[in-house]
């Protein structure tokens, strides 16, 4: 299956995950990988308009917070190995791990303009 470049919805997701602190090439493999029952890398990689090293990065960034698992894919020949990708949790959690680290940040910057309130009338 050949891979299909970001829809415009898809790339307007990108850019409001990359407002809620995701990085842009992390959003823009999330957003792909969503997207599909499985993705290579490689599709990854034309889909998004990434590098394979960025591509990479991404990933593993993607895999160590849980949200997407490697399949190994055997191919005959030599080469690089082929890997298959896929959301290890409904997209609706993510984006909920998503929200709850967004509370969390909003919660510490109204902590510290209080602060900051607290302080500046301590000074005069």
């Amino acid at each position: 299956m050949s891979a299909k470049t970001l829809t415009k919805e898809q790339k307007e997701l990108v850019e409001r995950l990359v407002k809620a602190g995701i990085q842009k090439n992390v959003a823009k493999t999330l957003v792909y990988v969503a997207s599909r029952e499985e993705t290579k890398s490689r599709e990854i990689e034309l889909a998004t308009d990434l590098r394979q090293p960025e591509v990479s990065i991404a990933m593993q960034n993607i895999r160590n917070r849980g949200w997407v698992t490697k399949r190994d894919i055997k191919k005959e020949g030599k080469g690089r190995p082929v890997h298959g990708y896929k959301l290890d949790k409904p997209v609706e959690e993510i984006i909920k791990e998503i929200e709850l680290k967004e509370k969390e940040r909003i919660k510490e910057i109204e902590e510290n303009l209080k602060a900051i309130k607290r302080l500046i009338k301590s000074l005069y």
